[in-house]
């Protein structure tokens, strides 16, 4: 049951997570560029419904650390925590901020928009890097 759990919850996070990850890297060089074309707003679509998607990858990993044993071990209270920031990035920043520059109303228009949306998106990469180094590494893991 642990490889099956594992496996749902690496796929699920591949292609979950990295269909947002690269959707919402290429939207502040397309707004940027070609605001006004379908590119952004699909872009912005596929970042919405893979967000909908992707909350399988904890639902799985939860799953998956029970399954293993190892949910109270630091680097998967680590990976929790990290994993929520992520969400909470994406779901309060870089969704309503991809809306606000196709909409062009809010507070993220203007000539800043797409340096903010790119920092925001950078940021939410990064967090996602360092959830898949942890499950990786397993810091303190006795195995």
């Amino acid at each position: 049951m642990k490889t099956f759990f594992l496996s749902l919850h690496v796929v699920a996070a591949i292609l979950a997570v990295g269909p947002v990850a690269v959707a919402a890297s290429m939207f502040p060089a397309f707004q940027r560029r070609e605001a006004g074309s379908p590119g952004p707003a699909l872009l912005h679509r596929i970042c919405r419904v893979y967000a909908a998607v992707s909350l399988a990858v904890p639902v799985l990993g939860f799953a998956t650390g029970a399954t293993m044993g190892v949910l109270g071990d630091p680097w998967v209270g680590a990976s929790i925590a990290l994993t929520a920031l992520a969400a909470v990035l994406l779901v309060l920043a870089v969704l309503p901020g991809q809306e606000y520059a196709l909409t062009g109303e809010g507070p993220a228009t203007g000539a800043w928009a797409a340096p903010r949306l790119g920092m925001l998106t950078g940021v939410f990469n990064l967090l996602w890097v360092a959830v898949t180094v942890l499950m990786i590494a397993r810091p303190g893991s006795s195995a």
